[in-house]
């Protein structure tokens, strides 16, 4: 199976490997839309490196790249790239959540569509803030799925004692926001889908909320924060309000795996195969 990815200012043709036979669907002859998201490492790397080199080969075109990413183009385009990659990530879990809960699914889609019902085709900006449940639904995702599982490394300034530990200066601290989004002590049923828990409830993923840190907190937290949460919160809210979501022939809830891959961020192992019906 191929598929056309659109890459910067150019489409290319990225081999996805996915085996139609698992679905026991055959081919894509039934007239259905079958979409595949979640790309394997190397697809994933095709595309981010055809990104830079796009940028790259722009920029020594014309001046225009200077005005998008200013004297500090290297770090602006690394945050670019890395809230792709991020968001991208998080998107696709919240997808896997809701259609293994049919009824969060719907919930939002009523949400969403109510609020727009004869008012436009697609969804904008402004229009985010009218979706609690879709908020909800995001920072459900980001405590389960956390797109940095062991967040970015840090350094200790200072000598300090954690749990009877330790820590000398100048050591290098991972904090593991998987297990902090998990924690028993804070979590009623971490392990369970549950957006309503943010319903009315002042949590925030800002880095005030030591039980939510998908962003880690303080001076040194993610630069890209504002952007990937926009990033994320259109495209969702545009992909459940445009389709109905649901799953090849043959299949089940109980066969969508929640498997993590291991890496700087928690991609899912398998792709989703999911089958999208226009809702228009």
């Amino acid at each position: 199976m191929r598929a056309c990815t659109e890459v910067g200012y150019s489409k290319r043709e990225v081999e996805l490997d996915f085996d139609w036979s698992t679905f026991n669907s055959g081919t894509c002859s039934d007239g259905n839309i079958y979409v595949v998201l979640g790309l394997t490492h190397d697809d994933e790397a095709h595309i981010n490196g055809s990104v830079e080199r796009e940028i790259n080969e722009r920029s020594s075109q014309t001046r225009s790249a200077d005005v998008i990413f200013g004297s500090r183009s290297t770090h602006d385009r690394n945050i670019l790239i890395g809230t792709i990659d991020t968001s991208s990530s998080t998107i696709i879990w919240a997808l896997t959540a809701l259609v293994k809960k049919p009824s969060a699914m719907k919930k939002v889609q009523q949400e969403i569509r109510s609020s727009l019902i004869g008012k436009k085709r697609s969804v904008v900006e402004d229009d985010i803030e009218k979706f609690p449940y879709l908020k909800a639904i995001i920072k459900e995702t980001m405590r389960l799925y956390p797109p940095n599982p062991l967040s970015v490394p840090r350094e200790t300034t200072d000598r300090c004692i954690v749990d009877g530990y330790e820590i000398q200066p100048k050591t290098i601290v991972f904090m593991n926001t998987w297990a902090v989004g998990r924690d028993p002590n804070y979590w009623e049923n971490p392990n369970e889908f549950m957006p309503e828990r943010f319903l009315n409830r002042n949590i925030d993923f800002k880095g005030q909320d030591f039980g939510l840190l998908p962003f880690g907190s303080g001076r040194r937290s993610c630069p890209g924060l504002s952007l990937g949460v926009a990033v994320v919160e259109m495209a969702l809210a545009n992909l459940l309000y445009s389709f109905d979501w649901e799953l090849p022939h043959g299949m089940s809830e109980e066969d969508i795996d929640t498997q993590g891959t291991q890496g700087l961020t928690m991609q899912k192992k398998n792709p989703l195969c999911l089958m999208a019906k226009t809702y228009f």
